[in-house]
């Protein structure tokens, strides 16, 4: 099986899914955040440096679809290959921060792409309003974060509610995080169990 966990910065991806590979005994495939060259700089300039960003986060994420379509072993992925497009690209287009002509450039990229993966077979989630967002990043205490804009955020939060509304490639969960510490709180992560549990095993599991 392949199931990604989808959601904004802040919203506890990378979290939940370390806690769901050891429950299940789930391989499990990271976002390649410090590994991005970029990211840095387009947090001081997302002008000069979203494209670069951008296209390296597509092509790292391409090459982790891929890895995870020809392992053996069922997979949970932090981000999907959709997010890149539908929601961050787009968001910095929207936003002027990539040009136009960039843009179609990297839409291009995308689609080609696309061709080659297939969907996750549970889409998760994670729905987080902007002070959660807030709190949870300032908790993680990343430098580079420190400048993000609440601006920024609730952009991206406008994408991902229209991108989830229209989600047709396959089964799709909800979890609103914004009541929920499924870190500490044994409760909390055991009713997000139970829900994995109902949409890939069934009702009586």
């Amino acid at each position: 099986m392949h199931i990604a966990v989808s959601g904004n910065i802040g919203s506890g991806k990378t979290t939940l899914v370390k806690k769901l590979a050891v429950h299940y005994g789930w391989q499990a495939e990271f976002e390649s955040v410090e590994e991005n060259p970029y990211l840095v700089d387009f947090y001081d300039n997302m002008r000069k440096w979203s494209f670069h960003l951008q296209v390296h986060f597509l092509h790292s994420r391409f090459n982790q679809v891929r890895r995870i379509q020809n392992s053996p072993n069922s997979t949970i992925q932090d981000r999907t290959i959709y997010e890149d497009a539908h929601i961050f690209a787009a968001n910095l287009h929207e936003t002027k921060l990539i040009s136009s002509r960039d843009y179609n450039n990297y839409l291009e990229l995308y689609h080609s792409m696309e061709m080659f993966v297939s969907p996750p077979d549970l889409l998760i989630y994670l729905k987080a309003d902007i002070p959660k967002l807030v709190d949870q990043i300032e908790k993680r205490g990343r430098q580079y974060e420190k400048t993000i804009q609440i601006s920024y955020l609730k952009s991206l939060n406008d994408h991902y509610q229209n991108w989830i509304s229209g989600y047709k490639q396959g089964k799709l969960l909800v979890i609103d995080v914004n009541e929920m510490n499924f870190v500490d709180n044994r409760g909390h992560f055991s009713e997000i169990v139970g829900k994995i549990d109902r949409e890939l095993f069934g009702l009586f599991t």
